[in-house]
């Protein structure tokens, strides 16, 4: 009679022995991927308002993100960036802060925001403390002639060469009807010296477009190298890749919504 527990002993040990083996997976599963991030602010370039983010903003509200566009005033590189981070300020979560060719210069000062996970770049100036535009341009000339100067110092692009350097790729009354609504930008806003580069401390993401014929395709990279941006190139994009792909583009930032808490 004495050996009749030895199976209930037996049963006992070897169900300690599965507990035990079943916590020790608990303990080595790997953790959980984060959570994709909600929420996108997107920031125009210089010349052009935030009307032209609609094509990108409508996939991404779509796909279910909470995007805000910015409409700063491109009177000074300061006041675009305030302008900026007042939008951040109204946002509820990690945030990926979007710009397109000036407005990555004013997403690299404004990236510094808390609110800021990652930064995407779409054919856009990603400037170093103590960068300007304008001495980059130099080093990496564009191939426009169009820019044009105002008597109070606002630069603007000769409607006439507006399509073939900025917009070569989007439909051609489109592009007549930007070149006669742009938004004039002050010229110091080229001038002025970066005192912030947030790609330094947050990870980013690079879309260069191809035929960019304001700013060139080579500085573009450089600065999507500099930065070790995920980088990717669209072929035949014009300056206005925002617009003439917003498939690519949005795709893009989706990326960086999905994965930026984990390269952080």
């Amino acid at each position: 009679m004495k050996f009749a527990k030895v199976p209930s002993l037996l049963a006992a040990v070897s169900l300690a022995c599965m507990t035990l083996a079943m916590a020790g997976s608990a303990t080595a599963a790997p953790a959980p991927a984060a959570a994709p991030v909600h929420n996108i602010v997107l920031v125009h370039g210089a010349f052009v308002n935030g009307a032209g983010w609609k094509p990108v903003y409508d996939i991404l509200v779509k796909d279910g993100y909470h995007v805000s566009v910015a409409q700063h005033p491109l009177t000074a590189f300061s006041d675009d960036v305030t302008a900026v981070k007042r939008i951040l300020a109204m946002q509820d979560g990690p945030t990926i802060l979007v710009g397109h060719s000036y407005g990555g210069a004013v997403i690299s000062d404004a990236g510094t925001d808390d609110h800021v996970v990652g930064l995407v770049y779409i054919a856009a100036h990603a400037l170093d403390i103590g960068e300007t535009e304008a001495a980059n341009g130099k080093l990496y000339p564009n191939l426009t002639k169009a820019v044009k100067k105002t008597a109070d110092g606002f630069l603007y692009l000769d409607p006439a060469f507006y399509a073939a350097d900025f917009a070569a790729d989007l439909p051609k009354a489109q592009a007549e009807f930007e070149a006669n609504a742009q938004s004039l930008t002050s010229a110091s806003v080229f001038t002025t010296a970066a005192t912030s580069a947030a790609w330094k401390t947050k990870p980013s993401w690079y879309a260069v477009a191809k035929a960019d014929r304001i700013i060139n395709p080579d500085l573009e990279r450089m600065y999507a190298k500099r930065a070790n941006s995920h980088t990717i190139e669209i072929a035949g994009a014009s300056h206005a890749v925002y617009e003439s792909h917003p498939k690519e583009v949005a795709a893009l930032i989706e990326q960086a919504a999905k994965h930026a808490l984990d390269a952080k």
